[in-house]
């Protein structure tokens, strides 16, 4: 028995190889496995790998400037509202007169 396992797994790994098969792996979040499993399951789709060739499949058909708004990683814009600013700059000076010694001053003229 051990023989002939031996022996589909290395047919299996030569037709692989002829075929140019890839093996792709990922780690992902929680948040992640969970969409891949909402997306499998509003899909009827049962394997993964199946989900994720689809999915590649489907965005290289639309091409380069249909895909680009789905593979724009949504980036986090940080503004600052007038009262925070304030305060900052407030308690930064308050900092700067309680701890002397790091403003500039300029050298004697002799």
């Amino acid at each position: 028995m051990a023989a002939a396992q031996k022996e589909r797994s290395a047919k299996t790994a030569a037709r692989r190889k002829t075929r140019g098969e890839e093996e792709l792996r990922m780690h992902a979040m929680a948040g992640t496995r969970q969409a891949l499993a909402d997306l499998m399951a509003w899909h009827g789709i049962e394997e993964q790998g199946e989900a994720m060739t689809l999915m590649i499949h489907r965005l290289h058909e639309l091409g380069p400037q249909k895909s680009a708004p789905l593979l724009a990683p949504p980036r986090h814009i940080i503004e600052l509202s007038q009262n925070v600013s304030l305060a900052f700059h407030q308690k930064s000076l308050l900092l700067i007169q309680q701890d002397p010694g790091d403003e500039i001053i300029s050298p004697k003229a002799y």
